[in-house]
């Protein structure tokens, strides 16, 4: 609305992406704050609440809390990013499609929990991943169709692209999205861990995809330039609406985001990756769900051809627990890595 505003009215101020990125994120700060104290008490009313995993017993106090809150800021998102974006953007329009695509999966995943009553026993992990791909390969089969989106694939302190993917892009783009997705899922164990590192990550891509949307800045930069700068609204938005979840969601949480809100979130920084074509600097950005994925890749393989675990428990986060770390510094402490890890990255957009 805000765009057409600008275009009907002539009204130049809504026609900048940084005006609109910003009315975007307080849109939704504001949306998801009113929203979400009712959510919160539906929820306990209905006895929607979290399982507890069995094998956390230190969990055991927050059986009671609520959990989907993941629908209220992704639906904060969607209507703060539908009043303030320019909708005849593709990009922006493949932003819309994952966030729905992905929230839908999260909720199924969330009620079938629920309704069991087991942390364990949402939607089965061969359901889940075919879901995942299909919502993935509907991304990159938009992007490719409608935004005939560069298949170039570019690596940081590279001024060109290495080679181009092809056809493969959207294989490599699948694979993006999918385990962003699952790394931030894992991650979300302890109250505002993966809150916090989402709402670090999407700073540094709100930024990045400026750039990468501004013919100037980009030259200035060497860095590619695309007609992306429009998702930059979507993931102010989202910043927005994170903000206003972790107002419940900090320690002790009032409410978790479930799958619905951790899934989602994570396919759409691996989105935001693809379209700023910082697919390998995600790795950098989101270096809390790297290091929370190898950690249960790691235990795994151990187990698996050893007989031998490699930490007390995974993810990581579970492993400080055992070690009797307060669930505040464990929190703390990861919140800590990820704001370095992304001043580092952005740094690095210099450096070419």
């Amino acid at each position: 609305m805000l765009y057409y505003l600008h275009e009907l009215l002539n009204i130049n101020l809504f026609g900048y992406i940084t005006i609109r990125a910003g009315v975007s994120f307080f849109l939704a700060l504001f949306i998801t704050l009113f929203l979400m104290p009712r959510f919160i008490r539906w929820a306990q009313k209905t006895s929607s609440v979290q399982p507890i995993n069995e094998y956390v017993p230190a969990h055991a106090a927050k059986a009671s809390t609520p959990t989907m809150g993941g629908i209220v800021f992704i639906s904060a998102t969607i209507l703060a990013s539908l009043f303030t974006i320019d909708l005849t953007n593709f990009y922006a329009i493949g932003a819309i499609l994952t966030l729905v695509l992905f929230s839908l999966i999260g909720f199924q995943d969330d009620y079938a929990k629920i309704k069991k009553n087991k942390n364990l026993a949402g939607l089965k992990a061969r359901t889940k991943l075919l879901l995942q791909i299909i919502a993935s390969l509907s991304v990159a089969a938009f992007l490719c169709v409608y935004a005939n989106f560069n298949t170039e694939l570019y690596l940081p302190f590279m001024k060109t692209a290495v080679f181009d993917m092809g056809t493969y892009s959207i294989i490599f783009w699948v694979l993006v999205m999918i385990a962003t997705s699952n790394a931030v899922n894992l991650t979300d164990g302890l109250d505002g861990l993966a809150t916090v590192p989402s709402i670090v990550a999407l700073s540094s891509f709100t930024i990045i995809i400026y750039i990468t949307g501004h013919a100037t800045i980009s030259a200035y930069l060497l860095m590619p330039n695309f007609p992306v700068g429009e998702v930059a609204i979507i993931s102010a938005a989202l910043m927005g609406a994170l903000t206003g979840f972790l107002w419940f969601n900090c320690h002790p949480a009032e409410v978790f985001m479930g799958d619905s809100g951790s899934l989602t979130i994570g396919a759409f920084l691996g989105y935001l990756a693809i379209i700023s074509k910082s697919e390998i600097l995600l790795l950098l950005i989101g270096s809390i769900f790297v290091i929370e994925t190898l950690s249960v890749i790691l235990q795994i393989s151990s187990y698996k051809l050893r007989k031998k675990r490699v930490f007390l428990m995974a993810p990581i986060h579970h492993h400080f627990e055992m070690k009797n770390w307060a669930e505040n510094k464990i929190i703390v402490r990861f919140w800590i890595i990820a704001i370095l890890s992304n001043l580092i990255a952005l740094i690095s957009l210099k450096i070419r």
